[in-house]
């Protein structure tokens, strides 16, 4: 079994741990400590939010300024347009921005938040007709209908 970490420095692990956990992540208190925090989605997917500072214990490379430039676009599906609003709503309500349009191409819809520190994460929800056909064949089907 395959098990997705995702790194990403913070500014404010504190704030950090408050707004991923008011998205409705959990938290696991093993993994988490003063310069970190294990920000769990699911069985398989955690974020790892680190101090800038402890970030850079791992890299030589410059940390980017997540408000100005673009390292990783991070998608995670959700099970309903509506679980899109609603994590999109809380992400906003617990500092973050929406730094664009919300997306509908008919087969999927999504919508981009910003945490505190700039970091992004796409909220999308496709529907299943369309994962399992493929996109192409799922619009053909519905341009018939």
């Amino acid at each position: 079994m395959t098990h997705i970490f995702i790194n990403i420095p913070v500014s404010d692990l504190e704030r950090a741990k408050a707004f991923y956990t008011g998205l409705g992540a959990g938290l696991n208190p093993q993994f988490t400590d003063e310069n970190a925090a294990c920000i769990v989605w699911d069985d398989n997917v955690y974020f790892m939010v680190l101090t800038k500072e402890y970030y850079s214990t791992f890299t030589d490379k410059e940390i980017t300024d997540p408000r100005t430039q673009s390292q990783v676009l991070i998608a995670l599906s959700r099970e309903s347009r509506e679980q899109v609003d609603e994590i999109i709503a809380a992400g906003i309500a617990g500092g973050g921005s929406e730094p664009t349009e919300a997306k509908d191409y008919g087969f999927m819809y999504s919508r981009d938040l910003e945490d505190p520190d700039g970091n992004g994460v796409e909220f999308f929800f496709m529907e299943p007709r369309a994962a399992e056909q493929g996109t192409d064949a799922y619009v053909a089907e519905q341009a018939q209908a």
